[in-house]
């Protein structure tokens, strides 16, 4: 990124001018990844066998085996429940029409594209004041004062 350009690489490489580009905004994709259903037919899968089991070979192998099920089914669980992201994009109006200029799965990373962004966008378009009026103090500036 410089002050006159933003550039994505990704599969292919965008470069957008900053000078161009309008309305900005951070959209929040929705969940994606693996849901929790093929988790909870191996748990269905394991207690049905652990039921066979117990009527097979008595109650203490059926304990066994249905404490295991349980435990296998909430392992399974917690492991492709970790595996949901969130894909977070910078929306903007460039030359016209409607652009996804940035998207990442790593919120950290993508709010240090967006600050930027937003730097660049500061430098390339300064906000000008009245000479008699002073910029924005912070609540504890005022009460130091």
């Amino acid at each position: 990124m410089t002050d006159d350009h933003f550039v994505w690489r990704a599969s292919s490489t965008h470069i957008f001018a900053i000078g161009e580009l309008r309305n900005i905004v951070i959209v929040r994709g929705p969940l994606t990844g693996v849901s929790q259903g093929p988790a909870l037919a191996a748990g269905a899968g394991l207690l049905l066998l652990a039921a066979t089991s117990w009527m097979l070979f008595g109650s203490a192998v059926g304990y066994t085996a249905t404490a295991a099920a349980i435990l296998f089914t909430l392992m399974i669980m917690s492991v492709t429940g970790r595996r949901t992201t969130r894909l977070w994009h910078l929306l903007a109006t460039y030359r016209g029409g409607t652009v996804t200029i940035y998207s990442a799965p790593d919120l950290r990373v993508f709010n240090q594209v967006a600050r930027a962004l937003r730097r660049s966008l500061e430098n390339t378009h300064p906000v000008r004041r009245p000479e008699n009026t002073h910029p924005v103090r912070r609540r504890e500036d005022l009460a130091a004062a």
